[in-house]
């Protein structure tokens, strides 16, 4: 949450003496985040990966790549010994690059990886 709030802005390089004086989060609303649903054990069971550090990254960049190139550019790091890549959080679904077409690409990279 507190990425899609500020990341951005942070990451934009023309501000250059920007900082975050305050955040407030309501606690109506941060009750709501009860926090993992499960724990790490989980997560490399379903991986099939042990005894190192789990290792991932966000596609970049995040906007431009069609469909099959950001396909490709996920079996590329899988390959490259990343254990998993996961979605910008403000790709969605581009004109260049629709949600539908991007999952068939990245399931069939991951297949193949």
């Amino acid at each position: 949450m507190f990425t899609s709030i500020v990341g951005n802005v942070f990451g934009f390089k023309a501000l250059r003496a920007l900082r975050l004086g305050d955040l407030r989060i309501p606690t109506s609303y941060s009750k709501t985040f009860q926090g993992p649903p499960h724990s790490i054990q989980v997560e490399r069971d379903k991986l099939n990966k042990y005894g190192h550090p789990l290792l991932g990254c966000t596609i970049k960049p995040k906007l431009g790549l069609s469909a099959k190139n950001y396909g490709r550019a996920v079996y590329e790091y899988l390959r490259g010994g990343l254990d998993f890549t996961k979605d910008d959080e403000n790709v969605n679904s581009q004109p260049s690059m629709r949600w539908r077409d991007r999952f068939l690409f990245c399931a069939e990279a991951i297949y193949k990886a």
